[in-house]
């Protein structure tokens, strides 16, 4: 993945661009869900606010939510995920990703970690 990647404190990663950001979650989160064998997607056109659940995983050890890093419209859904969930666990950065907003006005990405940031985070967690 060539573009920038930054991460939140929930363990999602944001790809973004311009005002369109692509999200899942980070390969420490998804080590930790475990086998994820549901994932339960919003649907296309749905609006969410940062800080909010918009989409559930459900994994062997727990359901956990998946929480939007942006305030938008979620104008895509990464529909082989209700196939594979297991693209979650093997692909987390990339086929495993779950949705893309339009971000409501101006840029909201500042309180994200980048990569090292986000490392250092987990050694502290």
């Amino acid at each position: 993945m060539s573009e920038k990647i930054l991460f939140t404190k929930e363990h999602e990663w944001v790809v973004a661009k311009g005002n369109i950001v692509r999200i899942g979650i980070s390969d420490y989160a998804q080590n930790e869900l475990g086998d994820v064998v549901f994932v339960d997607l919003p649907a296309v056109g749905d609006r969410v606010e940062e800080g909010e659940g918009f989409a559930a995983l459900e994994s062997v050890k727990a359901v956990s939510d998946v929480y939007a890093p942006v305030s938008g419209e979620i104008i895509a859904v990464n529909e082989e995920l209700e196939d594979s969930p297991e693209l979650v666990n093997e692909s987390p950065l990339d086929k495993g990703w779950i949705v893309e907003i339009e971000i409501d006005g101006g840029a909201q990405l500042g309180d994200l970690m980048n990569e090292e940031e986000y490392k250092a985070f987990l050694k502290e967690a």
